[in-house]
């Protein structure tokens, strides 16, 4: 018997299409499947080479919180339907794709003033480390660079799907302690309750 799923955070058909082997086209979405995270941070070296061009997890998009020991928690955007961060910007610094239907920074508007990060529900926004915009997930364009190394490391806790339109992502808009919490009480049953 394998680690358990949590199933509460993945879409209907997500299992479906995974098996299935199809390839993703047009707007996508990273699925997370937490309990197979095992910390190793690889999609913060890679997310950091790919947009800054150097290892630096602190100007990372995607984030890898582990706020219990042994419970990692691969935190990054949600893509919401309706992102609070988009309207919390008072520049207009902050724009959906519809291509990718992805949030967008641009960085030259941006002044960080950090409205979006108190906007979000999962607080997954963040200032960059040395230059004065927000952070948030672009999916890389529609290649995410976390995904593919957690992937090749065979951790499966990331997957690129194709965007579900029935699907409400502002629900995986999470706090890291939320998450956390969750997955504690999952692997640990009411145990989990007291670890954090």
């Amino acid at each position: 018997m394998g680690i358990p799923t949590l199933r509460f955070y993945i879409p209907f058909n997500i299992e479906v299409f995974i098996r299935s082997g199809l390839s993703v086209e047009g707007p996508i979405w990273i699925m997370r499947d937490y309990a197979k995270c095992s910390g190793c941070r690889r999609c913060e070296i890679a997310c950091s080479l790919h947009h800054e061009g150097r290892i630096w997890p602190e100007a990372s998009r995607i984030r890898v919180f582990m706020l219990v020991p042994g419970l990692e928690v691969p935190h990054l955007c949600a893509q919401c339907d309706n992102p609070a961060c988009v309207e919390a910007c008072p520049v207009d610094a902050i724009s959906i794709d519809e291509k990718l239907k992805r949030v967008v920074v641009d960085r030259e508007r941006c002044t960080g003033c950090g409205a979006c990060v108190d906007a979000c529900p999962g607080r997954v926004p963040h200032i960059h480390p040395t230059e004065n915009y927000a952070l948030i997930c672009d999916l890389c364009d529609g290649d995410p660079q976390c995904v593919k190394v957690c992937q090749e490391g065979r951790w499966n806790c990331l997957y690129v799907v194709r965007r579900d339109p029935s699907v409400s992502y502002d629900l995986y808009a999470k706090r890291p302690e939320e998450v956390t919490r969750e997955l504690a009480i999952l692997l640990l049953g009411e145990k989990g309750r007291e670890v954090i």
